[in-house]
């Protein structure tokens, strides 16, 4: 059984992962993870922005 199609996971396998999490966690504690996740990749892109701005200063310096 392939469970890629174009290279995304089928439905099926979102629900079992879903499952899992559900199970391993707990229907309270995920939505803490979610934020929690949330809050990390806001703070990569703020800080991916920032190291962008600081690569233009650098290179109008020059």
């Amino acid at each position: 059984m392939n469970i890629f199609l174009l290279g995304m996971p089928s439905i099926g396998s979102w629900v079992i992962i879903a499952l899992a999490l559900l199970l391993f966690f707990g229907g309270k504690k995920i939505p803490e993870l979610m934020k929690g996740l949330g809050g990390g990749i806001k703070e990569f892109k703020k800080a991916s922005k920032e190291d962008k701005k600081d690569e233009e200063r650098l290179d109008e310096k020059k």
